[in-house]
């Protein structure tokens, strides 16, 4: 089962969250609130807050360049990963993904159907990889995003979880880069 081992320093950090609506402001946004606290309750920091409306072309390129920031560990989105015709976002960070986390979507739906059974099918979460920074697309109640933080990513982002974490491997990521 997982841990935290107490003998390994804690390391944070660098966190973007990024809302995906058409119709809230960052004043509305209550899903991005509350990763805000959480994040800084870990010990994390964040990076950068923002909102963006739901257009793929827009959300990539937001992506790609926060991916190109090197304080930039962790990109977390909250919304359009429902099945709407304006739910763009688990496109946008496939459009930008080297290598995708398949098991992040299936443990949030299995996270999921404790809280909201068969519900969870309409959701898309998902999670990936680009230049070296962990993407996470969430949706966007605040709700599913405490579900996401406090049973996923609260302890995949903490170095001193064991037997495995994100974070530890967070210098590993681009290694094909350097393969020549």
């Amino acid at each position: 089962m997982s841990r935290i081992d107490e003998t390994r320093d804690f390391i944070p950090i660098g966190i973007a969250v990024l809302a995906v609506s058409d119709t809230r402001d960052l004043t509305q946004d209550k899903s991005g609130d509350l990763l805000e606290g959480r994040i800084k309750a870990a010990g994390h920091h964040l990076i950068y807050r923002e909102i963006l409306r739901d257009e793929r072309t827009e959300i990539a390129e937001k992506l790609r360049a926060w991916c190109a920031d090197p304080v930039v560990d962790v990109i977390l989105t909250t919304g359009g990963t429902g099945l709407t015709g304006r739910d763009v976002t688990v496109e946008a960070h496939r459009d930008v993904y080297e290598k995708e986390i398949e098991a992040f979507g299936t443990v949030f739906t299995m996270v999921s159907m404790q809280k909201i059974g068969t519900s969870a099918v309409q959701s898309r979460a998902t999670g990936g990889v680009c230049q070296g920074t962990y993407l996470f697309a969430l949706p966007g109640s605040s709700g599913a995003c405490a579900d996401a933080w406090d049973e996923i990513l609260k302890w995949q982002l903490d170095y001193r979880h064991r037997p495995c974490n994100f974070v530890e491997i967070l210098p590993r990521l681009e290694e094909h880069r350097r393969r020549k």
